[in-house]
């Protein structure tokens, strides 16, 4: 009788010996599972934001493309470089100078103090901070490059390489602490998901003090007896390339505006993909038919500079607004592109080449206004007018608009003048005539073709 009992203490013991090592041994398996969860959702992310920054810097190509057909053929190799540099000279500079002005930390909320040249990081931050770094130069180049279309066929090259510098080590960065690097704007609930102002209007403003002070190319504008001003068409010597280019532009605004998420297992990627693509083709088709109305005749340029104007004015309220919101808001944005071009050209008689002041600085505007009026994620706090009645959302954005525009044109303004003053702005008339590939590089880039001499 007692070994029997003996046998049932020893039975009951090894039960609960095992009861416990299982429960021991549970604990570390459900922390492994969520440990490797993480780790999936980290390396998702990963992916996902150097594919969508690839993609973004694949819109370079773009940009090059759209200048270069809408430009003329003794010019082309010139733009090729411009377009170049922009990235190779402003990475640098955003490397060292830019990306701690933008994301370090604030003082005050007006300019990042610290973290220049990517220092001052722990071993567990600098792998998701190399990360975002790298998705987030490609949008500095962006708002570079998008000043070479304005200025292009009569800019000197070494005083276009001094503004690649500047504007991506300074200008961008700062203003772009305001907004993405935890500054003043962004605190009091200003939203732009992917650079309407951040980037475009950037870009644009610095266009336009760029050709104001530059001035028109050589026979653009023709003061007759009268008094009266002629504007000549300056054509482009190859629209299909152009129209190339703006394929590759849409085609990197899935980077542009689905990266934005910043998350690769964020739900909304689909819904800012769609948003997107109804923004661009509204754009495209309200450019066309106004270009229609306007010139009897649907206008091919025109038509293309209205995508990218749609695309420009939904990079702002992509996330916050419904599909039939982006219809309207792209729509708006390529009927407004054609007035802007032809208002800058006709009556203000700047000389803007491919459009790049209407596009990005003005639809830009557009599109970062368009939150305040059409947002609807009452969740993140972002409602406009148009479904709450109230004019808060649409005064934060206004007031960040207007800021943003005083800063790039009093900067932008200075370095220009003081750049003209010194190496000089402008390249000679002669060597406007002759073309920039032969008097800034010694190299054309159709060599053997005279047909292209005079374009």
């Amino acid at each position: 009788m007692h070994l029997f009992w003996l046998l049932l203490l020893l039975t009951m013991s090894g039960l609960l010996s095992a009861q416990e090592a299982s429960e021991v041994a549970e604990e570390p398996t459900l922390a492994g599972l969520q440990s490797s969860i993480e780790a999936a959702q980290s390396s998702l992310t990963m992916i996902w934001l150097v594919i969508t920054g690839a993609l973004v810097f694949f819109m370079q190509a773009g940009f090059a493309m759209v200048e270069v057909g809408l430009t003329r053929a003794k010019n082309a190799a010139n733009i090729i470089m411009k377009n170049l540099m922009d990235f190779a000279v402003g990475s640098v500079a955003f490397f060292f100078v830019g990306w701690g002005l933008m994301y370090g930390s604030t003082a005050s909320g007006w300019i990042g103090t610290d973290h220049f040249a990517l220092m001052g990081y722990s071993p567990d931050e600098i792998t998701n901070i190399l990360r975002n770094w790298f998705f987030q130069v490609v949008f500095a180049a962006t708002a570079a490059t998008i000043v070479s279309g304005a200025m292009a066929e009569r800019t000197k090259f070494v005083s276009y390489l001094l503004y690649s510098v500047f504007i991506s080590a300074i200008v961008y960065p700062i203003s772009g602490h305001w907004i993405w690097g935890g500054g003043w704007l962004s605190e009091m609930g200003f939203h732009d998901f992917a650079g309407s102002t951040v980037v475009h209007s950037v870009g644009g403003w610095a266009a336009l003090v760029g050709a104001i002070l530059l001035g028109p190319r050589l026979g653009k504008y023709v003061k007759l007896p009268d008094g009266k001003v002629k504007v000549r068409a300056i054509l482009g010597h190859n629209l299909p390339l152009a129209a190339l280019g703006v394929f590759i532009l849409w085609f990197g605004w899935y980077g542009f505006n689905p990266g934005s998420t910043l998350d690769g297992n964020s739900v909304d990627i689909g819904w800012v993909a769609v948003t997107t693509t109804l923004g661009a083709s509204t754009g495209a088709v309200g450019a066309m038919i106004m270009s229609w109305i306007l010139f009897k005749k649907p206008d091919t340029s025109m038509s293309l500079n209205g995508a990218l104007a749609g695309l420009v004015a939904i990079t702002a309220p992509t996330y916050v607004v419904e599909p039939w919101a982006a219809i309207v808001i792209g729509l708006i944005g390529g009927i407004l592109v054609v007035l802007s071009v032809e208002f800058f050209d006709k009556v203000l008689h700047i000389d803007d080449p491919v459009g790049a002041i209407s596009v990005h600085g003005v639809c830009g505007v557009w599109g970062t206004l368009s939150v305040g009026l059409f947002a609807n994620r009452p969740n993140d706090k972002i409602v406009g007018l148009f479904y709450n009645g109230s004019f808060h959302q649409l005064g934060v954005q206004t007031l960040g608009v207007v800021t943003v525009f005083i800063w790039v044109v009093v900067t932008m303004g200075a370095f220009f003048f003081i750049v003209r003053q010194t190496v000089g702005l402008r390249v000679d008339e002669k060597e406007e005539l002759q073309g920039l590939d032969i008097t800034e590089h010694a190299a054309e880039a159709y060599p053997g073709f005279q047909i292209f001499s005079n374009m």
